[in-house]
C-alpha cells in the first residue's frame, strides 16, 4: 500500500498581539507503532527461518494465517493473527513503510491504548470481511493499515477547522491513494485480498468516527488557549461495539449457516 506522508498540525506558536494556542497530544512518542513494527518484522524473520529449516514450510503461517476452513473449525484467532504475517520481503516493506508513515502521527493524537485498539479493530474487521466473502487464504498487515488510513482521513475531516486550508488537499490526496490501492486489488490475478482492505477501511472509519480525536478549545493556565481531545471513554466503548461488535455478529451468523 502506498501512502502520503502523515501531516500533523504542530502546536501553534504565540504571535505578538494574538492569544497563544497550544495543542496537547495524547502521546509524546509513537511507542506502540514502533513495537508493532518490531514484532511484525520479528515474525517475518521467524517465517523465513521456518521455511529455511523446515524444507519450505512456513510454520507461523500454518498456525496463524487466514484459512477459512480452519476458522470454521474453531480457530478464531486466525481472524487477527494474519496482521503479523507477510508473504514476502517486499510485502513486509510496503506495509511497514505505511505503518511508519501514518502510525506515528495518529498515535500521538490517539494515545497508546486507543491507537492500539484502532489497529487491532481494523485488522480484525478486515480479516472478518475476507473470511465472509473470500475463500482464498491470506495474510498481511494491510487490513490494519487501511484502517489507519481511514482513521487519518476521519481525523482530518472532524478537525478540518484546525487544519485550515490544508484539510481539503490532504483529504483529496488520501482519497486518491486509497482509491488507487483498492483498485489494484480488483485487477485480475493481483493476489491482493481486496475484501480484507475494504473491511479494514470500514472498521477503521467507524472506530475513528465514534472515538477518534475531536479537539475543543479550552482556557490554558498559561493565559492562552488549549486544544484538547473531547472524546470520552463511553465513546471509545461504543466505537469497539459498533465496529468489532457488528463484524463479530456477522461471524457468528456465518458459523450458524455453516
Amino acid at each position: 500500500m502506498t501512502v502520503p506522508n502523515s501531516e500533523t498540525p504542530p502546536p501553534a506558536q504565540p504571535v505578538e498581539g494574538r492569544v497563544p494556542v497550544f495543542l496537547r497530544t495524547k502521546a509524546k512518542q509513537p511507542t506502540v507503532t514502533y513495537v508493532i513494527l518490531g514484532v511484525t518484522v520479528l515474525m517475518y524473520a521467524l517465517q523465513y527461518l521456518s521455511q529455511t529449516m523446515l524444507g519450505g514450510t512456513d510454520l507461523p503461517y500454518v498456525l496463524g494465517g487466514k484459512v477459512n476452513e480452519l476458522i470454521l473449525r474453531g480457530q478464531i484467532w486466525r481472524l487477527l493473527t494474519p496482521v503479523l504475517l507477510h508473504g514476502s520481503l517486499i510485502h513486509l516493506a510496503f506495509n511497514m513503510y505505511a505503518l511508519y508513515s501514518i502510525g506515528r502521527g495518529l498515535e500521538q493524537f490517539y494515545g497508546h491504548g486507543r491507537y492500539l485498539g484502532l489497529y487491532l479493530v481494523a485488522g480484525y474487521t478486515g480479516n472478518v470481511l475476507s473470511f465472509l466473502f473470500s475463500p482464498n487464504p491470506s495474510l498481511g498487515a494491510s487490513t490494519a493499515i487501511f484502517g489507519l488510513a481511514a482513521a487519518q482521513g476521519v481525523l482530518i475531516y472532524k478537525n478540518r477547522k484546525l487544519f485550515g486550508n490544508r484539510a481539503q488537499p490532504m483529504l483529496i490526496n488520501l482519497g486518491l491513494v486509497l482509491a488507487i490501492n483498492l483498485s489494484l486489488g480488483f485487477s485480475a490475478n493481483s493476489g491482493i485480498d481486496y475484501w480484507g482492505h475494504i473491511g479494514g477501511l470500514i472498521g477503521g472509519a467507524v472506530f475513528a468516527w465514534v472515538a477518534g480525536p475531536m479537539f475543543a478549545i479550552k482556557a490554558n493556565a498559561e493565559n492562552g488557549l488549549e486544544l484538547v481531545d473531547s472524546v470520552n471513554r463511553e465513546q471509545l466503548r461504543w466505537a469497539v461495539l459498533l465496529s468489532a461488535g457488528l463484524f463479530t455478529a456477522a461471524v457468528i451468523g456465518r458459523f450458524i449457516v455453516g
